[in-house]
């Protein structure tokens, strides 16, 4: 049974138990993309994070529900819109198939619940207008704004001053305001741009509002898990926090903050400028292999972490990946009365994601199951392996791999057929079938020198031979 478990809160920034509000029904929501251009690296590492997260939940969980937004209504939108000569509903459609589909090439499944900005304008109108009447906004010019001054533990999530926070205020303060940290919850419309009626006009909303009606629309008022990258906490998560705890007193919003760190590449902030900006996209076009890749690139560095991407790191994941797929490309099935021991050993390798998700180290017991496997394939006894787990397995082959299979499940990797993996997913198979098959006949009739010319056209081409006492089989190299 995997330990109970413990996750660093951003709130209060310690390590705490997990204890879900309901047992039967544990809630997370994570803030999703706004959707007027293609995820880039640093979009996708909070997606992997939290995929992680549901998996692990759903094992410990009967009932998990995950939602994740989709804002189709943001400046952003408006602006890419009149610059390309598209619709806004033109270039949401578009971005946000483009999201599922470079998310589902990195193995990231779909949130239960995806809501979207623009079908949640009532329950914004709503919120607001509960804001309104506690008195922790007030209508101005045509917007309504958040009263800051109004909600006294505003700046603890992101542990910043809220007399700091009001002094630092840019300069250009809008001639509304009360104070300068007061943000925008409702903002007028012209004609030409989107706009809803409303109680102060017609008009959009902000975008912290957006996330704080959403996830009360789907979670309620008070939820167990609220994640997202670390750059959220100011003012996004800030702002999402004060306006939905003083739209509901009683309720404390999320119990528990889980904030990633920031991708680098390179040792840089990503920067078109820098020429070190790369999209989802731009690792997919590497190969077939590298969305896979930059996933175990993303969870061998602790999510807290910064991760450093380079594409030396992308390849040296895929060499990994290369090496598990061997392994399971051969390795035997296991009985279903072995059951007991594959789930201790699975139990074992996930212990680590109950501390503080902690993805290396389950990766580094991912590992060990292969090298157990690899010495129970050849009749060995990995006593280093065995002795570290202290689990006194005694183990026959197939059931290390069996056990890595579930466990990569969870982490999301090693979801590929393992020959077709070790094939690199493309060419002409039949082509090779058809040159194996001319190779064992040179042999069968001992023309050496014929089946050593196939090999090297082979070699040649990228496809390694490997002869076995069950037959010849090929990868690409």
């Amino acid at each position: 049974m995997i330990p109970p478990l413990h996750f660093h809160n951003s709130a209060t920034r310690q390590r705490e138990p997990f204890v879900p509000i309901d047992p039967g029904h544990v809630r997370m929501y994570v803030c999703g993309p706004t959707v007027y251009d293609l995820a880039h690296l640093g979009n996708a590492r909070p997606n992997v994070v939290f995929d992680v997260l549901a998996r692990l939940l759903r094992r410990r969980y009967p009932r998990v529900t995950y939602a994740r937004n989709i804002t189709d209504l943001d400046d952003k939108i408006m602006a890419r819109a009149a610059e390309t000569g598209h619709s806004i509903a033109e270039i949401t459609a578009g971005t946000t198939a483009d999201f599922h589909a470079d998310m589902a090439s990195l193995n990231i499944l779909p949130p239960d619940v995806e809501p979207r900005a623009t079908d949640s304008i009532a329950d914004m109108v709503t919120l607001i207008g509960r804001l309104v009447e506690g008195g922790h906004a007030y209508a101005a010019d045509g917007h309504v704004l958040f009263s800051v001054a109004s909600f006294p533990e505003y700046g603890r999530l992101s542990g910043r001053d809220p007399d700091e926070l009001l002094a630092g205020a840019r300069v250009d303060v809008a001639p509304y305001k009360r104070d300068p940290g007061d943000f925008v919850l409702w903002k007028p419309s012209t004609d030409a741009m989107p706009g809803w009626d409303s109680p102060w006009g017609r008009g959009r909303p902000g975008w912290h509002i957006e996330c704080s009606a959403m996830s009360w629309r789907h979670l309620g008022e008070e939820f167990d898990i609220h994640g997202g990258g670390q750059d959220l906490i100011f003012p996004h998560h800030e702002n999402e926090l004060a306006q939905s705890r003083c739209a509901f007193p009683h309720s404390h919003f999320a119990r528990m903050w889980l904030h990633n760190g920031m991708l680098l590449v390179n040792g840089e902030k990503m920067s078109k400028s820098l020429g070190n900006f790369l999209t989802v996209r731009d690792i997919l076009r590497l190969g077939p292999w590298a969305g896979e890749a930059f996933r175990l690139v993303l969870l061998r560095t602790h999510y807290r972490a910064a991760l450093d991407y380079s594409e030396e790191r992308l390849h040296e994941a895929k060499a990994e990946l290369d090496s598990f797929y061997a392994l399971l490309a051969r390795a035997l099935p296991v009985p279903a009365a072995d059951d007991d021991t594959v789930r201790d050993m699975v139990e074992w390798a996930l212990e680590p994601l109950a501390d503080d998700l902690n993805t290396p180290l389950a990766i580094a017991r991912l590992q060990d199951l292969r090298t157990l496997e690899n010495a129970l394939s050849v009749g060995g006894s990995p006593t280093v392996v065995l002795d570290r787990a202290a689990r006194g397995w005694k183990p026959h082959p197939g059931q290390a791999a069996a056990a890595m299979r579930e466990v990569a499940e969870v982490l999301g990797i090693l979801n590929s057929d393992a020959v077709a993996w070790r094939r690199g997913g493309e060419g002409n198979d039949a082509a090779i079938e058809a040159a194996i098959q001319a190779r064992l006949a040179a042999r069968a009739r001992r023309d050496w020198a014929e089946a050593d010319r196939i090999r090297d056209d082979l070699t040649a081409k990228g496809v390694v031979l490997e002869d076995t006492k069950n037959g010849t089989t090929w990868r690409r190299a």
